[in-house]
Formats: C-alpha cells, structure tokens, sequence
C-alpha cells in the first residue's frame, strides 16, 4: 500500500467567498443531538425537486448493490486546560497524533510558549514543547499519547456548540463504528446511523466500505479571502484500504451507487482518485473541491448541513450544483432544519 506525498489543487470557478454567505437563524443550529440517532429528518435533492424525509428513509433511498462509505476515526478527547511554569493559563487542542509521544497541537496562552517550555496539563502530567510546525506546536509527551488523552483529555465540540462536552456527548459525538483515534471532529454524517438501521441496510443488499480520515480542527477554520483561490486549504491525513478500493470496482462495475457518508469519506476517495482511478495508499490532503471540479469515484453523497462561507459548503455545491444547494438551504430554513454538526442530513446525487 503506497504512501503519497502531500497534494493542493484547487479548481477555478466563477464564485467568490461572499457567494457562499447566507443568513441561519441561530435557534436552528443544533446544540444537542436527539434522543435516537436515526430520528433526524432528511431533505432529499432528487433533480430539480426537494422532498422532505425522515433518515430512516435512506433504507427505501439505496439500493441493493449500491456502496455506502463510511469514516471510521475516532474522536480524540483532545482539548486540555494547563498551565505553563510562569503559572500562565493555556488551553491546548491536539491536532495531530505524530507518534505514541509527540503531537501537533494548538496553543492558546498570553504569550507563546518558546521550545523547551514544560506545561502541566490536566495538573496531571507536564508536556515539553518543541518546534513549530506552522500554526501549530509540537508536544513531546511523558507517556503513551493515546492513554493520557484518553484518561485526562475532553471530548472537543465544534466551537458554535455553547456547552462543555458530558458524558452523553461523548457517546452521541462518535459514530457507532468509530475505530481509529485521530481525529479531533466528529464525522458528522455517520452520527446518524444507530445499529438498527445499519443492519436494514445490509438486509436489503447494501455493502459498506470504510476510508480512515483524522479530521482536523481546520474543518472549523473560516475562509477569509473573497478570492477562493487564494485560501490554503488545512491538511488532513487519510488511508484507504485495498480493500475498499476493491469494494469501489465491484460496485462501479455491477452498475451499483458508490455512495459517500459525509464530506470527510468523499474527500478522501476523491483525493485517493486524482489519477482517474482510486488507489489504495494513505497520504495528507489539502484537496479543495469547488464548483468545477470533476468527481472521479463518488456518485451520491450524504451530508449534513454546513456552515455559511466554509469550505464543505463549496464542497457539496460543486457536488450537487450551486444553485440548487442554495435552494435546498433556504428550503431547509424555512422548514426548520436542525442544522450543523448534531443537525439533520442531505442525500445529494452527483450532478455532472
């Protein structure tokens, strides 16, 4: 399996960052998810026509022979409160696990912290910090990275959630078969989907594939210049499987759906497919998908509702076609749709 260097395209368009805008009324961004994963509705874009839907009713939506691909990192507890020698406050997001003792991270402090700076976090154990790496710093650990984050880190919600993350935020931000730790965001997609309706799906002849993508906190990061092809996208590591890949030709070749869950499963199978074919491999990815970009692997995409001017809502435009995503948000909007990260989903067919 091959390991590719990292990668930047973007794809000119005639649209520009304030294209993108549009006004949510703050009540509909969702703070907590639902009692029942699947309970959430769904607004299906089928042609020109929008329908209102339940989630369960991706079951009648797919079918037999068609591939649903899922995400399955894990969410990180990766938000530590600290102090630095001085006696300083810090706030620390993990980024990026580099090895079992080093990560890259995000330092919040008065002042930044030079190399050799010991900080206690958690008042458990003291990290050492090392080389910047652009915007963020390297962080040496004193023990095994994963058991100290799982033990003392907490669970990091997307900055519009107004709530500290409890217990039933750290079952409900994961989804059911979450498997590699890495990332620090959930795939917010696959949070739909509960073991019931996952065994329905298989009942009726769907087959599932997995992609690992460590989401990063850039996912969050606006873009700020009006010319998109001036913003740097954030990077993010991804591997497919062979797999997976084999799962794709098998479907592609029946006449089956490749259908993603989520923006993070499709821009990894996106990224994996610049050649014109997918290939197994694992590799960083700092692929911005805007309108006129020609998808490769993807045929259908499940996704939930983002956020105004971000790079995901150009993402789903050049998927599904500007003007119609600009009409299902406004549909959603007045039919009050819970939106964002415990929000409801979209079901998107390529539209070539």
């Amino acid at each position: 399996m091959a390991t590719r260097a990292l990668f930047f395209i973007i794809y000119p368009n005639m649209h520009s960052l304030s294209d993108y805008d549009f006004d949510l009324p703050p009540e509909l961004i969702a703070q907590t998810p639902l009692s029942e994963r699947s309970a959430s509705r769904l607004l299906h874009l089928d042609g020109e026509q929008l329908i209102d839907r339940q989630f369960t009713d991706i079951v009648a939506q797919l079918n037999a022979g068609d591939l649903l691909v899922f995400n399955d990192t894990r969410v990180l507890k990766a938000r530590f409160f600290g102090v630095k020698e001085t006696g300083g406050k810090v706030e620390v997001l993990v980024e990026r696990v580099v090895d079992n003792r080093t990560v890259h991270a995000q330092v919040r402090a008065s002042k930044s912290p030079p190399a050799g700076t010991r900080i206690r976090l958690a008042e458990v154990f003291d990290v050492v910090v090392g080389e910047r790496v652009g915007e963020f710093y390297t962080l040496v650990f004193p023990a095994d990275v994963f058991d100290l984050i799982d033990a003392h880190g907490r669970l990091p919600l997307p900055p519009y959630i107004e709530h500290d993350a409890d217990a039933f935020d750290e079952t409900r931000y994961q989804t059911v078969y979450a498997k590699h730790a890495g990332a620090v965001a959930a795939p917010t997609a696959g949070l739909h989907f509960d073991q019931v309706l996952l065994e329905q799906l298989s009942q009726k002849g769907v087959s599932f594939g997995y992609v690992t993508l460590h989401v990063g906190a850039g996912t969050f990061q606006p873009v700020r210049s009006e010319n998109l092809a001036e913003h740097k996208m954030h990077s993010e590591w991804y591997t497919i499987t062979e797999a997976t890949v084999d799962a794709v030709r098998a479907t592609k070749a029946a006449g089956g759906k490749v259908v993603a869950v989520g923006t993070t499963s499709l821009r990894a199978l996106e990224s994996a497919s610049q050649s014109g074919a997918l290939q197994a491999g694992s590799a960083d990815t700092t692929l911005f998908i805007t309108p006129g970009y020609v998808f490769k692997t993807v045929d259908r995409l499940i996704t939930n509702f983002h956020l105004p001017k971000s790079t995901l809502l150009m993402l789903v435009s050049a998927f599904a076609g500007y003007d119609r995503i600009r009409a299902a948000y406004a549909h959603a909007i007045v039919q009050r749709y819970r939106f964002f990260s415990y929000g409801d989903a979209m079901l998107l067919t390529y539209n070539v």
